[in-house]
């Protein structure tokens, strides 16, 4: 599989919940449908919170590492 081309990323590092979901889904909503966000995240809160807003939306997870800090999400926009 080859890796997704990032065209947008956003570093919400140190940012407490729920700033880093909030920051995320204004970053998608200036992007196109069908690219790509990459969100570093060092809030432990923002594994649940990233991954019930994109079941809950038409966005897609592409891939997410959360095994160790920083927490790095990889979005396209749905």
């Amino acid at each position: 599989m080859t890796k997704p081309v990032i065209d947008d990323t956003l570093d919400a590092s140190g940012m407490n919940c729920p700033l880093p979901l909030l920051k995320a889904k204004q970053a998608l909503n200036r992007l196109n449908v069908g690219q790509v966000l990459k969100v570093i995240a060092t809030d432990a809160g923002s594994i649940r919170d990233f991954k019930a807003y994109t079941d809950q939306s038409d966005h897609v997870m592409l891939e997410s590492f959360t095994d160790h800090e920083p927490y790095v999400y990889i979005i396209r926009r749905g």
